[in-house]
């Protein structure tokens, strides 16, 4: 069986990437409880595909003007199809029809959200608007962020089968397979503005492959090693790559790719699958894509 889905599961490094509703003037993070008792920070998947869509527009020039509100409701204009947004067709659609339901397109890319892999440890920010009030003699506004640096990991996975397909439309080769590879290189250089800043969600560590079927492999096999951010726990992703997909050996449609002196144990990962660069793991990912779609290059 030709190997038709994409799942790449990455760690980066970041800073505070997604608050709530807040209480009061503390800016509270988007947090989850877990039940070894500790608490993780997460960025959702929407704000991710919200900034991969943003990059998308910037790097690649998608069109964002397909959205209107003549429904009634904020959602994509009933006119727009896939063959005018790439962002349609990988992460899909809902457009509702006033007694009449609605017309859906699943998403073929999908995203987890973004996990913290060490505990939060209610870290605050004291910050005020000093600078400016003094200007005007005025006494300072007072705000609390709650704050938390670490690793996070997170997972994306694409059904190569089903871009650029939308019942009578269908794309050429080409255009899915560039559709894709723009996808990917997001990844490669993802990033987020909030409060300011601009933080890096480009990968320290990235492992996956093209696989038989479209299922997140790593997604929540991805650890450290009692919360260490040098050690990575290996054990889990040994279990991943010892199993089968459809007959497929797991570990052969895997490849890792590391920036090095990240983790402690790097011979450890070393042994896991096939490991190389950032760099070169992106270009074997890029021509996989293109020999899926059988595009010459």
């Amino acid at each position: 069986m030709k190997n038709k889905a994409l799942t790449l599961t990455f760690i980066f490094k970041a800073s505070s990437l997604n608050y709530g509703e807040g209480t009061a003037n503390i800016s509270e993070l988007k947090k989850f409880h877990r039940g070894d008792g500790e608490v993780y920070s997460f960025a959702s998947r929407q704000s991710i595909r919200y900034d991969m869509v943003r990059l998308g527009n910037e790097f690649f020039n998608w069109n964002l003007n397909v959205v209107d509100k003549s429904k009634g409701v904020v959602q994509f204009k009933e006119d727009c199809t896939i063959e005018d947004s790439v962002e349609m067709d990988l992460f899909g659609y809902m457009k509702t029809k006033a007694k009449a339901g609605a017309d859906k397109r699943s998403a073929v890319a999908r995203l987890s959200h973004a996990v913290s892999l060490e505990p939060y440890r209610s870290d605050l920010e004291f910050l005020n608007n000093m600078g400016l009030a003094t200007r005007i003699n005025e006494n300072s506004n007072l705000a609390t962020l709650e704050q938390h640096e670490s690793l996070y990991t997170y997972t994306l996975t694409i059904d190569l089968s089903h871009v650029g397909v939308d019942g009578a439309i269908e794309l050429s080769e080409l255009e899915k397979a560039n559709r894709v590879k723009q996808l990917v290189e997001i990844t490669k250089y993802l990033n987020r503005e909030i409060r300011g800043r601009q933080e890096n969600l480009a990968p320290l560590f990235v492992i996956g492959g093209l696989y038989p079927i479209a299922n997140p492999f790593f997604l929540g096999r991805v650890a450290l090693q009692g919360f260490n951010a040098r050690l990575l726990n290996v054990k889990q992703i040994e279990s991943v790559l010892k199993q089968t997909a459809l007959g497929h050996d797991v570990r052969v449609c895997t490849k890792i790719g590391l920036v090095d002196g990240t983790f402690a144990n790097e011979n450890e990962i070393t042994e896991l699958a096939d490991t190389v660069s950032i760099e070169e793991f992106y270009q074997y990912i890029l021509q996989e894509i293109d020999a899926y779609y059988k595009v010459l290059v």
